[in-house]
């Protein structure tokens, strides 16, 4: 069986990356993608999405979601890191005939949900808005999702904590309130953070060779990522670049690579705290406890990373043969 899933995605260099390689892996049925602000506006990131869907003929649907936090000032789109546009150096251009569904990415989420019951995985890569305003609109969905499957947050493991604050992950950060209303409601979350994201590196050289090897596909991830390792040679220092978003379609295809820790999850709301996430992970009762009552969620805190590496490349290059 093929695992449908809506993958929500701000679009952004590595979300392209883990785009390409939720289409290419024969495990994943890629219903729909819904766009949301972060790396990119929401019209840069919805043109980017169009243009992917266009350029490697997805059928999947895309359907544009919101701009701006449920509550919080907008933090603005990631510039330094995934360009103007969000893709780089590469300026997608608009595209002669994908279009976006009509309807706004929340509402798109709960009709697809409800039309496929306990069938949609929703993955999540970007800040979790679209998902808790479908949350907002129809509460009911938790009963009908298959699992929610979230690239964001960190939890300390691995010496690794936040990456646009000390303590908060990018995603998180950009909407905190609707990333506790989203891990505190009442279905599986599985939260793939920099605990384990940052534990995986695809080098340099991995992107040559997938260049080399991958065709149409591997020469656009290596065109896409100029700009992006840029990034990390000048701020970080680093000759390539983490598996942040692709990490997240990784688990739904192959779950066995990460160690799991369970336990109930908040978020930090506010303050100089903002975004930061908490697991509640012993059964310690304390007098006040905001955890105690909420659902026990999974965070990942070990990956298997040369399998995760391999795994990446091998379905990209076989993807690439349909394109000669």
């Amino acid at each position: 069986m093929r695992k449908k899933i809506i993958l929500d995605t701000d679009p952004g260099i590595d979300d392209a990356m883990a785009i390409l390689f939720a289409q290419a892996h024969p495990d994943i049925d890629l219903v729909g993608i819904t766009t949301v602000y972060g790396n990119a506006t929401i019209e840069n990131g919805t043109r980017n999405a169009l243009y992917l869907k266009e350029k490697f003929n997805f059928s999947c649907d895309v359907a544009k979601g919101t701009d701006k936090p449920i509550q919080r000032p907008p933090v603005g789109a990631t510039v330094v890191v995934h360009g103007e546009t969000g893709f780089g150096d590469l300026n997608s251009s608009e595209p002669e005939h994908a279009c976006a569904d009509p309807r706004p990415a929340y509402q798109y989420i709960i009709d697809t949900v409800k039309a496929n019951p306990g069938e949609i995985t929703l993955v999540t890569v970007g800040p979790l808005t679209n998902i808790a305003l479908a949350l907002d609109a129809a509460p009911e969905i938790t009963s009908l999702v298959k699992e929610v499957v979230v690239m964001g947050g960190a939890f300390g493991m691995n010496g690794h904590r936040g990456n646009v604050t000390p303590y908060a992950e990018a995603n998180i950060h950009d909407d905190p309130h609707a990333a506790d209303k989203v891990f505190t409601a009442d279905w599986p979350v599985v939260i793939v953070g920099l605990d384990v994201t940052e534990e995986s590196f695809f080098s340099a050289d991995y992107i040559d060779d997938l260049k080399a090897e991958g065709g149409k596909v591997g020469e656009f991830i290596w065109d896409v990522s100029r700009y992006y390792l840029r990034f990390y040679a000048n701020k970080l220092g680093l000759e390539g670049c983490h598996v942040h978003d692709p990490s997240a379609i990784a688990y739904v295809i192959k779950p066995e690579l990460f160690t799991l820790r369970e336990g109930p999850i908040r978020v930090v709301t506010d303050g100089p705290a903002e975004g930061l996430t908490l697991q509640k992970f012993d059964g310690r009762r304390h007098q006040t406890d905001d955890w105690a009552e909420m659902p026990e969620q999974k965070v990942g805190i070990a990956v298997n990373d040369k399998e995760l590496l391999a795994l990446y490349r091998d379905s990209i290059i076989n993807y690439s043969k349909q394109f000669g």
